[in-house]
Protein backbone atom coordinates (compact mmCIF):
# COMPACT_ATOMS: atom_id res chain seq x y z
CA UNK A 1 0.00 0.00 0.00
CA UNK A 2 1.64 3.22 -1.10
CA UNK A 3 1.78 6.28 1.44
CA UNK A 4 -0.52 8.52 -0.60
CA UNK A 5 -3.06 5.69 -0.03
CA UNK A 6 -2.63 5.38 3.22
CA UNK A 7 -2.42 8.91 4.11
CA UNK A 8 -5.87 8.95 2.51
CA UNK A 9 -6.96 6.68 4.36
CA UNK A 10 -6.11 7.83 7.72
CA UNK A 11 -8.32 11.25 7.05
CA UNK A 12 -11.47 10.83 8.98
CA UNK A 13 -14.48 10.65 6.31
CA UNK A 14 -11.90 10.93 3.18
CA UNK A 15 -13.10 8.26 0.14
CA UNK A 16 -10.54 5.99 -0.93
CA UNK A 17 -7.99 7.00 -3.54
CA UNK A 18 -8.78 5.60 -6.78
CA UNK A 19 -5.26 6.68 -8.27
CA UNK A 20 -1.97 8.39 -7.85
CA UNK A 21 -1.73 11.33 -5.69
CA UNK A 22 -0.02 14.94 -7.37
CA UNK A 23 2.64 14.87 -4.44
CA UNK A 24 4.19 11.51 -4.74
CA UNK A 25 3.95 12.03 -8.80
CA UNK A 26 6.08 14.88 -8.04
CA UNK A 27 8.59 13.28 -6.83
CA UNK A 28 9.07 11.48 -10.22
CA UNK A 29 8.58 14.69 -12.44
CA UNK A 30 11.60 16.78 -14.08
CA UNK A 31 10.72 20.23 -12.27
CA UNK A 32 11.10 23.39 -14.12
CA UNK A 33 13.08 25.44 -12.41
CA UNK A 34 15.37 28.73 -12.22
CA UNK A 35 19.25 28.68 -11.89
CA UNK A 36 19.90 30.10 -8.28
CA UNK A 37 18.85 33.56 -7.79
CA UNK A 38 20.65 36.39 -5.68
CA UNK A 39 19.48 39.19 -3.60
CA UNK A 40 22.79 41.17 -3.71
CA UNK A 41 23.19 41.29 -7.96
CA UNK A 42 22.72 45.01 -8.68
CA UNK A 43 22.56 46.65 -11.89
CA UNK A 44 26.65 48.07 -10.84
CA UNK A 45 26.71 51.02 -13.51
CA UNK A 46 30.15 52.01 -12.83
CA UNK A 47 31.37 49.03 -13.79
CA UNK A 48 29.66 49.54 -16.74
CA UNK A 49 30.27 53.16 -17.37
CA UNK A 50 33.84 53.26 -16.55
CA UNK A 51 36.62 52.90 -19.70
CA UNK A 52 38.62 50.10 -18.27
CA UNK A 53 42.31 50.37 -19.04
CA UNK A 54 45.25 47.89 -19.08
CA UNK A 55 47.57 48.19 -16.26
CA UNK A 56 50.57 46.54 -17.21
CA UNK A 57 52.75 45.64 -13.98
CA UNK A 58 49.99 46.27 -11.57
CA UNK A 59 50.69 49.82 -11.69
CA UNK A 60 49.07 53.15 -13.51
CA UNK A 61 50.90 56.63 -13.20
CA UNK A 62 49.11 59.97 -13.54
CA UNK A 63 51.62 62.51 -14.90
CA UNK A 64 51.01 66.10 -14.60
CA UNK A 65 51.85 69.48 -15.13
CA UNK A 66 53.45 71.14 -12.13
CA UNK A 67 50.59 72.58 -9.24
CA UNK A 68 52.11 74.52 -6.28
CA UNK A 69 50.69 73.17 -3.22
CA UNK A 70 48.22 75.81 -1.97
CA UNK A 71 46.86 73.86 1.30
CA UNK A 72 43.10 73.83 0.53
CA UNK A 73 42.28 70.52 2.72
CA UNK A 74 39.96 69.96 5.44
CA UNK A 75 41.01 69.84 9.12
CA UNK A 76 40.11 67.31 11.48
CA UNK A 77 39.00 67.63 14.99
CA UNK A 78 39.02 65.67 18.57
CA UNK A 79 36.64 66.39 20.92
CA UNK A 80 35.98 65.25 25.26
CA UNK A 81 32.46 65.70 25.55
CA UNK A 82 31.36 68.79 23.90
CA UNK A 83 35.13 71.02 24.37
CA UNK A 84 36.16 70.37 20.61
CA UNK A 85 40.26 70.75 19.45
CA UNK A 86 41.67 70.14 16.02
CA UNK A 87 44.45 67.81 16.13
CA UNK A 88 47.45 70.34 15.63
CA UNK A 89 49.69 68.08 12.39
CA UNK A 90 46.01 68.79 10.77
CA UNK A 91 46.82 72.64 10.70
CA UNK A 92 49.27 71.99 7.92
CA UNK A 93 46.57 71.75 5.80
CA UNK A 94 45.75 75.48 5.79
CA UNK A 95 47.40 77.41 3.17
CA UNK A 96 49.28 79.98 5.23
CA UNK A 97 51.01 76.55 7.22
CA UNK A 98 51.28 74.12 4.27
CA UNK A 99 54.27 72.35 4.85
CA UNK A 100 55.09 73.35 7.72
CA UNK A 101 56.40 70.39 10.84
CA UNK A 102 57.37 71.69 13.77
CA UNK A 103 54.91 69.76 16.23
CA UNK A 104 55.98 71.94 19.45
CA UNK A 105 54.53 75.16 17.52
CA UNK A 106 51.73 73.46 16.33
CA UNK A 107 50.84 72.13 19.59
CA UNK A 108 51.19 75.60 20.96
CA UNK A 109 48.59 76.93 17.86
CA UNK A 110 46.07 74.53 18.04
CA UNK A 111 45.81 75.59 21.94
CA UNK A 112 44.62 78.95 20.90
CA UNK A 113 41.78 78.09 18.97
CA UNK A 114 38.82 79.69 20.78
CA UNK A 115 35.19 77.24 20.64
CA UNK A 116 32.22 79.41 19.85
CA UNK A 117 28.62 77.92 18.86
CA UNK A 118 26.44 79.46 16.39
CA UNK A 119 22.73 78.74 15.55
CA UNK A 120 21.00 78.72 12.37
CA UNK A 121 21.28 82.57 10.63
CA UNK A 122 23.82 83.72 13.37
CA UNK A 123 26.54 86.18 11.20
CA UNK A 124 29.58 85.44 12.15
CA UNK A 125 31.54 87.49 10.11
CA UNK A 126 30.09 90.59 8.23
CA UNK A 127 31.50 92.21 4.78
CA UNK A 128 33.52 95.44 5.81
CA UNK A 129 34.46 94.68 8.72
CA UNK A 130 38.25 94.30 9.90
CA UNK A 131 39.41 90.28 9.42
CA UNK A 132 41.60 89.80 11.57
CA UNK A 133 40.54 85.94 12.70
CA UNK A 134 40.90 82.88 11.07
CA UNK A 135 38.14 79.73 11.65
CA UNK A 136 37.47 76.09 11.26
CA UNK A 137 34.18 74.60 10.76
CA UNK A 138 34.22 71.72 13.74
CA UNK A 139 31.00 71.14 13.30
CA UNK A 140 27.76 72.33 10.92
CA UNK A 141 27.67 74.19 7.63
CA UNK A 142 27.41 78.23 6.75
CA UNK A 143 27.19 79.91 3.77
CA UNK A 144 29.51 82.66 2.37
CA UNK A 145 27.86 85.36 0.86
CA UNK A 146 28.87 88.22 -1.02
CA UNK A 147 27.97 91.62 -2.81
CA UNK A 148 26.69 90.88 -7.04
CA UNK A 149 27.39 92.86 -9.64
CA UNK A 150 23.77 94.56 -9.52
CA UNK A 151 24.31 95.35 -5.43
CA UNK A 152 22.11 91.96 -4.31
CA UNK A 153 23.25 89.11 -2.14
CA UNK A 154 25.00 86.63 -4.09
CA UNK A 155 25.95 83.00 -2.26
CA UNK A 156 29.65 82.50 -2.91
CA UNK A 157 30.09 78.99 -1.54
CA UNK A 158 28.73 76.65 0.84
CA UNK A 159 31.23 74.92 4.00
CA UNK A 160 31.01 72.37 6.02
CA UNK A 161 32.81 70.11 8.77
CA UNK A 162 36.43 70.54 8.42
CA UNK A 163 36.64 73.47 6.08
CA UNK A 164 38.15 77.03 6.84
CA UNK A 165 38.20 80.68 6.10
CA UNK A 166 39.88 83.42 7.05
CA UNK A 167 43.26 81.91 7.39
CA UNK A 168 44.91 83.58 4.91
CA UNK A 169 44.08 86.91 6.21
CA UNK A 170 46.62 86.10 9.46
CA UNK A 171 49.73 86.74 7.26
CA UNK A 172 48.62 90.08 6.22
CA UNK A 173 47.69 93.76 8.25
CA UNK A 174 44.63 95.95 7.49
CA UNK A 175 42.48 93.20 5.70
CA UNK A 176 38.59 93.53 5.77
CA UNK A 177 36.12 90.79 5.13
CA UNK A 178 34.98 90.99 1.84
CA UNK A 179 32.26 88.63 2.64
CA UNK A 180 29.66 87.57 4.77
CA UNK A 181 29.41 83.98 6.84
CA UNK A 182 26.25 83.20 7.95
CA UNK A 183 25.31 79.79 9.94
CA UNK A 184 22.93 77.76 7.74
CA UNK A 185 22.66 74.85 10.53
CA UNK A 186 23.95 75.38 14.13
CA UNK A 187 27.86 75.35 14.03
CA UNK A 188 30.69 74.55 16.44
CA UNK A 189 33.80 76.94 15.12
CA UNK A 190 37.15 77.38 16.83
CA UNK A 191 38.82 80.68 16.09
CA UNK A 192 42.29 82.27 16.47
CA UNK A 193 42.78 85.97 16.95
CA UNK A 194 45.48 87.25 14.68
CA UNK A 195 46.61 88.69 17.62
CA UNK A 196 47.44 85.14 19.08
CA UNK A 197 48.92 84.07 16.06
CA UNK A 198 51.31 87.24 16.20
CA UNK A 199 52.56 86.66 19.63
CA UNK A 200 53.55 82.80 18.45
CA UNK A 201 54.79 84.24 15.42
CA UNK A 202 57.03 86.40 17.60
CA UNK A 203 58.38 83.62 20.17
CA UNK A 204 58.87 81.01 17.21
CA UNK A 205 61.81 81.65 14.44
CA UNK A 206 60.83 78.64 12.52
CA UNK A 207 57.27 79.97 12.14
CA UNK A 208 58.48 83.43 11.51
CA UNK A 209 60.40 82.29 8.29
CA UNK A 210 57.51 80.10 7.12
CA UNK A 211 55.27 82.85 7.00
CA UNK A 212 57.71 85.02 5.25
CA UNK A 213 58.15 82.81 2.77
CA UNK A 214 54.73 82.14 2.04
CA UNK A 215 54.18 85.77 1.60
CA UNK A 216 56.91 85.56 -0.79
CA UNK A 217 55.10 82.38 -2.71
CA UNK A 218 51.92 84.62 -3.04
CA UNK A 219 53.62 86.32 -6.16
CA UNK A 220 54.34 82.74 -8.20
CA UNK A 221 52.81 82.82 -11.64
CA UNK A 222 49.94 80.37 -11.55
CA UNK A 223 46.79 79.50 -14.18
CA UNK A 224 43.39 79.61 -12.18
CA UNK A 225 43.91 75.52 -11.42
CA UNK A 226 47.58 76.06 -8.93
CA UNK A 227 49.89 74.78 -12.31
CA UNK A 228 52.58 76.75 -13.26
CA UNK A 229 51.87 79.60 -15.74
CA UNK A 230 52.79 79.02 -19.22
CA UNK A 231 54.07 82.33 -20.75
CA UNK A 232 52.18 83.00 -24.19
CA UNK A 233 52.20 86.74 -26.08
CA UNK A 234 49.25 87.47 -28.58
CA UNK A 235 47.79 90.37 -29.72
CA UNK A 236 50.96 92.37 -29.85
CA UNK A 237 52.12 94.29 -33.16
CA UNK A 238 55.76 95.25 -34.27
CA UNK A 239 58.91 94.06 -32.68
CA UNK A 240 58.95 93.05 -29.50
CA UNK A 241 60.70 90.24 -27.62
CA UNK A 242 58.81 86.85 -27.51
CA UNK A 243 58.66 85.36 -24.05
CA UNK A 244 60.52 82.32 -22.99
CA UNK A 245 58.61 79.13 -21.23
CA UNK A 246 58.19 75.62 -20.84
CA UNK A 247 56.01 72.90 -19.59
CA UNK A 248 56.94 71.75 -15.72
CA UNK A 249 55.87 68.76 -14.45
CA UNK A 250 55.59 66.61 -10.87
CA UNK A 251 58.00 65.77 -10.19
CA UNK A 252 56.48 63.14 -8.04
CA UNK A 253 53.81 61.62 -9.78
CA UNK A 254 50.89 59.66 -7.91
CA UNK A 255 50.93 55.78 -9.13
CA UNK A 256 47.63 54.16 -8.75
CA UNK A 257 48.28 49.94 -7.89
CA UNK A 258 45.62 47.57 -8.34
CA UNK A 259 43.50 46.29 -5.65
CA UNK A 260 42.74 42.85 -5.58
CA UNK A 261 39.27 41.07 -4.45
CA UNK A 262 39.93 37.14 -3.95
CA UNK A 263 38.25 33.76 -2.52
CA UNK A 264 38.70 30.40 -2.56
CA UNK A 265 35.39 28.48 -4.30
CA UNK A 266 35.15 24.77 -2.73
CA UNK A 267 32.75 22.50 -4.37
CA UNK A 268 32.89 18.41 -3.39
CA UNK A 269 33.76 16.38 -5.90
CA UNK A 270 30.47 14.35 -5.33
CA UNK A 271 28.44 17.26 -5.78
CA UNK A 272 30.56 17.89 -8.91
CA UNK A 273 29.78 14.41 -10.18
CA UNK A 274 26.69 13.54 -9.94
CA UNK A 275 24.46 16.61 -9.70
CA UNK A 276 25.04 18.15 -12.86
CA UNK A 277 21.64 17.83 -14.46
CA UNK A 278 19.54 19.69 -15.32
CA UNK A 279 22.39 22.34 -14.22
CA UNK A 280 25.97 21.99 -13.96
CA UNK A 281 26.21 22.83 -10.04
CA UNK A 282 30.21 24.03 -10.63
CA UNK A 283 29.30 26.48 -12.78
CA UNK A 284 26.57 28.42 -11.11
CA UNK A 285 28.08 27.94 -7.71
CA UNK A 286 31.45 29.71 -9.86
CA UNK A 287 28.52 32.06 -11.50
CA UNK A 288 27.52 33.34 -7.97
CA UNK A 289 30.86 33.44 -6.72
CA UNK A 290 31.90 36.41 -9.59
CA UNK A 291 28.69 38.18 -9.25
CA UNK A 292 29.89 38.79 -5.32
CA UNK A 293 33.57 39.78 -6.22
CA UNK A 294 31.84 41.88 -9.00
CA UNK A 295 29.60 43.84 -6.41
CA UNK A 296 32.43 44.17 -4.06
CA UNK A 297 34.69 45.56 -7.01
CA UNK A 298 32.16 48.04 -7.13
CA UNK A 299 32.19 49.21 -3.67
CA UNK A 300 35.75 49.50 -3.39
CA UNK A 301 35.95 51.48 -6.45
CA UNK A 302 33.17 53.52 -4.77
CA UNK A 303 34.42 53.78 -1.16
CA UNK A 304 38.13 52.49 -0.88
CA UNK A 305 39.80 54.99 1.27
CA UNK A 306 43.04 54.76 -1.58
CA UNK A 307 41.36 55.12 -4.69
CA UNK A 308 37.68 54.75 -4.23
CA UNK A 309 36.11 57.60 -6.38
CA UNK A 310 34.30 59.64 -3.02
CA UNK A 311 37.89 59.78 -1.16
CA UNK A 312 39.67 60.65 -4.05
CA UNK A 313 37.62 63.69 -5.35
CA UNK A 314 39.89 66.76 -5.56
CA UNK A 315 38.36 68.88 -1.94
CA UNK A 316 37.63 71.92 -4.37
CA UNK A 317 35.40 69.90 -6.24
CA UNK A 318 32.88 68.41 -3.26
CA UNK A 319 30.17 70.97 -2.99
CA UNK A 320 27.64 70.65 -0.35
CA UNK A 321 24.06 71.34 -0.68
CA UNK A 322 22.43 74.80 0.20
CA UNK A 323 19.52 73.44 2.13
CA UNK A 324 19.58 69.64 2.49
CA UNK A 325 17.68 67.64 -0.13
CA UNK A 326 19.57 67.66 -3.69
CA UNK A 327 17.77 70.49 -5.48
CA UNK A 328 18.24 71.45 -9.11
CA UNK A 329 19.73 74.11 -7.97
CA UNK A 330 22.59 71.69 -6.56
CA UNK A 331 22.36 69.65 -9.40
CA UNK A 332 23.55 72.57 -11.47
CA UNK A 333 26.41 73.33 -9.13
CA UNK A 334 27.60 70.26 -9.53
CA UNK A 335 27.26 70.35 -13.14
CA UNK A 336 29.35 73.75 -13.06
CA UNK A 337 32.57 71.59 -11.63
CA UNK A 338 32.53 69.04 -14.21
CA UNK A 339 31.56 71.38 -16.80
CA UNK A 340 33.65 69.70 -20.11
CA UNK A 341 31.89 67.03 -21.17
CA UNK A 342 30.45 65.32 -17.96
CA UNK A 343 29.47 61.50 -18.58
CA UNK A 344 27.59 60.85 -15.99
CA UNK A 345 25.70 61.19 -12.18
CA UNK A 346 25.82 57.79 -9.84
CA UNK A 347 23.66 58.68 -6.77
CA UNK A 348 22.05 55.98 -4.37
CA UNK A 349 18.52 55.22 -5.15
CA UNK A 350 17.17 56.96 -2.30
CA UNK A 351 18.86 60.15 -3.38
CA UNK A 352 17.52 60.11 -6.92
CA UNK A 353 14.25 59.54 -5.42
CA UNK A 354 14.97 62.64 -3.00
CA UNK A 355 15.89 64.73 -6.19
CA UNK A 356 13.07 62.93 -7.84
CA UNK A 357 10.81 65.24 -5.18
CA UNK A 358 12.35 68.38 -5.43
CA UNK A 359 11.74 68.54 -9.27
CA UNK A 360 8.23 67.63 -8.16
CA UNK A 361 7.73 70.59 -5.79
CA UNK A 362 8.63 72.96 -8.63
CA UNK A 363 6.50 71.35 -10.91
CA UNK A 364 9.96 70.04 -13.38
CA UNK A 365 10.12 66.93 -14.67
CA UNK A 366 13.61 65.56 -16.18
CA UNK A 367 13.47 64.24 -19.65
CA UNK A 368 14.89 60.51 -19.36
CA UNK A 369 17.46 59.27 -22.32
CA UNK A 370 18.71 56.37 -23.27
CA UNK A 371 21.68 54.65 -22.58
CA UNK A 372 22.59 51.36 -24.09
CA UNK A 373 19.19 50.50 -24.93
CA UNK A 374 18.34 51.75 -21.17
CA UNK A 375 15.70 54.64 -20.19
CA UNK A 376 17.19 56.10 -17.49
CA UNK A 377 16.40 59.42 -15.45
CA UNK A 378 18.76 62.94 -16.60
CA UNK A 379 19.66 66.14 -15.29
CA UNK A 380 21.28 68.87 -18.06
CA UNK A 381 21.07 65.61 -20.60
CA UNK A 382 23.44 63.82 -18.24
CA UNK A 383 22.09 60.38 -16.93
CA UNK A 384 21.18 59.54 -13.61
CA UNK A 385 22.54 56.62 -12.85
CA UNK A 386 21.77 54.43 -9.67
CA UNK A 387 24.85 53.03 -7.48
CA UNK A 388 23.65 51.69 -4.05
CA UNK A 389 27.83 51.40 -2.89
CA UNK A 390 27.43 54.95 -2.60
CA UNK A 391 26.55 55.24 1.51
CA UNK A 392 23.68 56.72 3.12
CA UNK A 393 24.58 57.68 7.10
CA UNK A 394 22.12 57.33 10.15
CA UNK A 395 21.54 60.67 10.06
CA UNK A 396 19.86 60.02 6.08
CA UNK A 397 22.59 61.66 4.07
CA UNK A 398 24.50 60.76 1.36
CA UNK A 399 26.43 62.16 -1.68
CA UNK A 400 26.03 63.05 -5.55
CA UNK A 401 28.83 61.88 -7.82
CA UNK A 402 29.47 63.33 -11.02
CA UNK A 403 32.36 62.20 -13.78
CA UNK A 404 33.52 62.99 -16.57
CA UNK A 405 35.25 59.46 -17.91
CA UNK A 406 38.32 58.36 -20.70
CA UNK A 407 42.15 59.11 -21.49
CA UNK A 408 41.13 61.43 -23.92
CA UNK A 409 39.32 63.42 -22.11
CA UNK A 410 41.35 63.39 -18.61
CA UNK A 411 38.44 61.62 -17.10
CA UNK A 412 38.08 58.76 -14.80
CA UNK A 413 39.23 55.36 -15.88
CA UNK A 414 39.11 51.80 -14.43
CA UNK A 415 42.20 49.72 -14.07
CA UNK A 416 42.94 46.07 -14.57
CA UNK A 417 44.80 43.63 -15.84
CA UNK A 418 43.90 41.47 -18.56
CA UNK A 419 46.03 38.40 -20.23
CA UNK A 420 46.07 36.88 -16.83
CA UNK A 421 46.35 33.47 -16.28
CA UNK A 422 43.56 31.26 -16.15
CA UNK A 423 41.38 34.27 -17.39
CA UNK A 424 37.80 33.98 -17.19
CA UNK A 425 36.60 37.32 -17.81
CA UNK A 426 38.51 40.16 -18.30
CA UNK A 427 40.59 41.19 -15.42
CA UNK A 428 38.90 37.68 -13.66
CA UNK A 429 40.70 34.57 -12.87
CA UNK A 430 39.65 31.20 -11.71
CA UNK A 431 42.63 29.23 -10.86
CA UNK A 432 42.02 25.34 -10.08
CA UNK A 433 43.73 24.73 -6.18
CA UNK A 434 43.38 21.06 -6.17
CA UNK A 435 41.34 17.91 -4.24
CA UNK A 436 41.90 17.79 -0.47
CA UNK A 437 41.96 14.55 1.51
CA UNK A 438 38.09 14.42 1.93
CA UNK A 439 37.30 14.88 -1.86
CA UNK A 440 36.92 18.76 -2.36
CA UNK A 441 37.97 20.91 -4.94
CA UNK A 442 39.09 24.41 -4.42
CA UNK A 443 39.24 26.92 -7.32
CA UNK A 444 40.56 30.01 -6.51
CA UNK A 445 38.34 33.02 -7.66
CA UNK A 446 40.31 36.27 -8.48
CA UNK A 447 39.45 40.30 -10.35
CA UNK A 448 42.39 42.94 -9.86
CA UNK A 449 41.27 46.33 -10.45
CA UNK A 450 41.31 49.94 -9.48
CA UNK A 451 40.31 53.60 -10.94
CA UNK A 452 42.73 56.85 -11.30
CA UNK A 453 41.29 60.36 -11.74
CA UNK A 454 43.43 62.21 -14.26
CA UNK A 455 42.86 65.72 -13.56
CA UNK A 456 40.56 67.37 -10.37
CA UNK A 457 37.80 68.66 -12.56
CA UNK A 458 36.80 65.28 -13.60
CA UNK A 459 34.92 64.12 -10.50
CA UNK A 460 32.77 66.30 -8.70
CA UNK A 461 30.35 64.90 -5.54
CA UNK A 462 27.67 66.46 -3.91
CA UNK A 463 28.24 65.78 -0.16
CA UNK A 464 25.56 65.98 2.63
CA UNK A 465 22.63 64.88 0.47
CA UNK A 466 19.47 64.69 2.95
CA UNK A 467 17.61 61.66 1.49
CA UNK A 468 14.82 61.29 4.56
CA UNK A 469 13.20 64.71 4.68
CA UNK A 470 9.10 64.86 4.99
CA UNK A 471 8.00 68.02 3.11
Amino acid sequence: MTESVQADRDVAGASPQLSLGTAAARNLATTTKSVPQMQGISSRWLLKVLPWVRAAGGAYRVNRRLSYEVGDGRVTFTNTGAAIRVIPPELCELPLLRGFDDEEVLNALADRFVQQEYQPGDVIVEFGNRSDQAFLIAHGKVTKIGTGAYGDETVLDTLADGDHFGDETLAQDGDIWEFTVKATTACTVLMLPQRAFEELVEQSEALRAHVAAFRDGLSHSRNDHGEAAIDVAAGQTGEYDLPTTFVDYELKPREYELSVAQTVLRVHSRVADLYNEPMNQTEQQLRLTIEALRERQEHELVNNRDFGLLHNADLKQRLQTRGGPPTPDDMDELLSSVWKDPTVFLAHPKAIAAFGRECNERGLYPQSVDLNGHKVPSWRGVPILPCNKIPVTESRTSSIMLLRTGEENQGVIGLHQTQIPDEYEPGLSVRFMGIDEKAIISYLVSTYYSAAVLVPDALGVLENVEVGRVH
